[in-house]
């Protein structure tokens, strides 16, 4: 069963914070240290980018002051 965009953003915001809080993870079938933390960062933006998109949003959402 494929995984959602959600799903999958969930996964990689997991793997950041253990990687920050300095532990190995097994992630994607690789495992990843402090050293592997941009990866994760990159695909964690990739995949908010896709959540995004399936939510009808282009972008951050921008406020508007008056």
């Amino acid at each position: 069963m494929a995984l959602t965009a959600q799903q999958m953003l969930d996964k990689y915001l997991e793997a950041e914070a253990e990687v920050l809080e300095g532990r190995t993870v097994i992630f994607n079938g690789r495992t990843h240290t402090m050293e592997d933390i941009e990866k994760i960062r990159a695909g964690r933006r990739e995949w908010e980018r896709r959540v995004a998109s399936e939510n009808g949003r282009r972008g951050p959402a921008l406020a508007e002051f008056s």
